[in-house]
């Protein structure tokens, strides 16, 4: 073995022939480094205290434990030992979990075993986690059952890794029956049994295990608490969640920024997003963990604005953002059309050479797919290594949503080959696939497998696009049979669904129906007084309509305003209808005139029945022509490079007028134009859209 010159500096002093006292401290105290623990091993070997047992054992827990570098020093220690002690083999073991090797902890205590040494209470503990570690159930009960027969198997530090690795390894059954055969807990192991329900996400056991702990005036700490927090972020446990944030503020705990921090997650999740930015705000230090939980918290709660607002402010702050943060401003980037922005986090994740997981790139994927860019989401799902049945369904879901209906079937059945089980999410993009497709026989077929052949229950969503498939098709009295002869009550979206499949085919009756139902349902929804309004005025009865809107105001009932956004060099910008709020607005207008000669040169006919019903006849035309996301077009058409493709948000459905004129925009302009409305995805390009003109 060739270790440890024999040179010793000045600046360590000579050591007398006997260790002192507490030799552990010196060692600790002198060797900060290889270099100095080769020094000290040399000076033992030299006075010959390196053949005791303690202090080569010191030596060895040195450079196994302590330097991150010297491992294979202290393995060479260890060969050379003549007859190691269980400390030694417990040092090493210790050691190869630290550093991730669990495998070569299971070998080496085989070896231990195998030489004849004697485990103790520290070797089983540190052996059951090596066995948490490689997830392995089997191994984990050989050496319970081994723990057993050497007398050890009732010892507090032992129960309490066995707890965790049952809980680990999926058993939490056979941990809770150790947990409440065991007369006496401390913390350690109420700690362990919350650690196993937290690994396999049993969130309502650990809230019913906190409440019996509080029963029973057990002694809990911080590391309980935050996972208590997790499961009450994760059930929407508000009360508890506020019971912890009083008991933090009490006994002066604010200071713990991972406590701080799952309250502003738990706060986050249970929709109190203002309560956790609160919190957010006041913390001093904020790592990527607590900048994550936050923005993580607007982009659930679809305040994806503030998420990506956030999301800058943490780039400001040089917060290196992890995969949870990718993830989450991916999904409020996907939500907005934020492309620069998602573009940028792709840029990010391939230059840091980050591992494409299953969550970021099935992030990633719904992102191109909603952006409009199908051949990159195609291109991004081929490279996410392991999929899983939401990767699937996030491909099929884009596929259909960018008008290519019939691949999105195709994919689903690679998805069956591939022996992913679809579920009611996948069933779901299914639909819709046939449903941009126009495809009414395929779309019944898979709806009826759904129970027949899968043993998946239909959902009122699959019911509403199901009602979708018929109106899509004109088929608007099948339409409604199938809402009455529903087995379950149709809510607001599948009577709001067949009113505007009404609005599209003018049917004037049904959609009156549609109405009165949904006026039992959501009574203030302006939305549906507006769609049967237009039903009315596109069916010249504009009395009928005015009469709808004067009743809307009688009741207080407001219009939701149009509001589209387009991103523009990494900046989104916001258009009201008939706005004049924005910095450009004079020369937005003007290009709108433009937009409209050039337009009306390639055939288009303004549709005033989409113009305010209380705007003059003369006024209508000019009404029409400033609906919000024509205003937005204009906007991109003026500040982004000649042929640059536009991407336009919309929080309302795309009126029949704008779809006609977006469609005549992107032929005479050679632009391509993408709008995403509140129910469709419009990929116009060449004079087409992707939805085959429905609107």
């Amino acid at each position: 073995m060739t270790v440890a010159p024999a040179i010793i500096p000045d600046k360590i002093p000579p050591l007398p022939p006997q260790f002192p006292s507490n030799p552990r401290t010196l060692l600790l105290q002198q060797c900060k480094s290889v270099r100095e623990l080769r020094q000290i091993h040399a000076h033992t070997i030299k006075t010959g205290s390196s053949l005791h047992h303690s202090t080569a054992e010191n030596l060895l827990e040195c450079s196994a434990l302590l330097i991150p570098s010297a491992m294979d020093y202290a393995l060479k220690l260890f060969d050379e030992m003549p007859q190691p002690h269980t400390e030694a083999f417990n040092i090493m073991i210790r050691a190869f979990i630290l550093t991730r090797s669990p495998t070569s902890a299971v070998y080496l205590f085989l070896r231990m075993l195998a030489a004849s040494i004697n485990p103790d209470k520290h070797t089983f503990s540190c052996i059951l986690k090596a066995c948490s570690r490689l997830n392995s159930l089997e191994i984990g009960k050989q050496v319970h059952a081994y723990a057993a027969k050497c007398g050890l198997g009732c010892e507090e530090f032992v129960l309490n890794s066995l707890i965790h690795m049952y809980a680990s390894c999926g058993d939490v059954g056979n941990g809770r029956n150790l947990f409440d055969r065991m007369p006496e807990r401390g913390i350690v192991t109420w700690n362990a049994m919350f650690a196993g329900y937290f690994k396999v996400e049993s969130w309502q056991e650990v809230v019913a295990l906190f409440r019996d702990m509080l029963m029973l005036g057990a002694e809990f700490d911080e590391v309980t608490l935050i996972t208590v927090l997790t499961a009450c972020g994760r059930l929407g446990i508000l009360d508890l969640g506020q019971w912890i944030e009083g008991y933090v503020q009490e006994n002066g705990l604010k200071s713990n920024q991972n406590l701080v921090t799952s309250l502003v997650d738990m706060y986050a999740k249970c929709g109190q997003v203002d309560k956790a930015r609160n919190l957010f705000d006041e913390m001093v230090l904020r790592d990527v963990v607590a900048w994550s939980a936050m923005i993580s918290g607007y982009s659930q709660w679809n305040r994806c604005r503030e998420a990506l607002e956030l999301f800058h402010d943490m780039q400001r702050a040089g917060v290196e953002p992890n995969e949870v943060t990718m993830v989450s401003v991916l999904s409020s980037c996907a939500v907005l059309g934020a492309l620069e922005t998602g573009k940028w986090v792709h840029s990010y994740v391939r230059k840091k050479q980050l591992k494409m997981t299953v969550n970021l790139g099935t992030a990633l994927v719904d992102f191109y797919a909603k952006c409009g860019f199908i051949l990159n989401a195609l291109g991004t799902f081929a490279k996410i290594p392991q999929k899983n049945a939401w990767s699937w369904t996030v491909i099929i879901q884009g596929l259909a949503s960018n008008g290519q209906g019939e691949e999105a079937l195709r994919f689903f059945s690679l998805m069956l080959e591939a022996d992913f089980q679809p579920n009611y999410l996948t069933f779901i993009a299914v639909l819709s696939a046939c449903s941009h497709a126009g495809l009414v026989d395929e779309g019944k077929r898979f709806f009826h497998s759904m129970s027949y052949i899968y043993d998946i229950e239909p959902r009122i969503e699959h019911y509403g696009i199901m009602v979708d498939i018929f109106g899509r098709s004109g088929m608007i009295q099948e339409a409604y049979n199938f809402v009455i002869e529903m087995p379950i009550k149709p809510n607001a979206i599948i009577w709001r669904t067949l009113l505007a499949s009404c609005k599209i085919h003018k049917n004037v009756e049904i959609g009156e129906e549609s109405l009165k139902q949904l006026v039992k349902l959501e009574p203030r929804h302006s939305g549906d007084y507006i769609l049967l309004s237009n039903i009315y005025a596109s069916a010249g009865r504009l009395d009928d309509a005015l009469t709808l809107r004067n009743q809307m105001k009688e009741k207080g009932i407001k219009k939701t305003p149009g509001c589209s956004s387009i991103e523009v060099d990494g900046v989104m910008h916001e258009f009201f209808a008939e706005d004049s709020a924005h910095p450009l607005s004079v020369e937005i207008y003007d290009k709108v005139d433009e937009m409209m000669i050039r337009i009306k040169e390639a055939g288009y006919l303004p549709d005033i029945a989409e113009a305010r019903l209380d705007a003059e006849e003369d006024e209508k035309e000019v009404s029409v022509s400033h609906h919000s996301e024509k205003l937005a077009i204009a906007f991109g058409l003026i500040r982004s490079p000649p042929r640059a493709a536009l991407r336009v948000s919309k929080n309302l459905r795309v009126c029949r007028d704008c779809h006609l004129a977006t469609k005549l925009i992107s032929k005479v302009y050679e632009r391509e134009i993408v709008v995403r409305d509140r129910n469709r995805f419009h990929h116009f390009k060449d004079g087409s859209c992707s939805c085959n003109d429905y609107w």
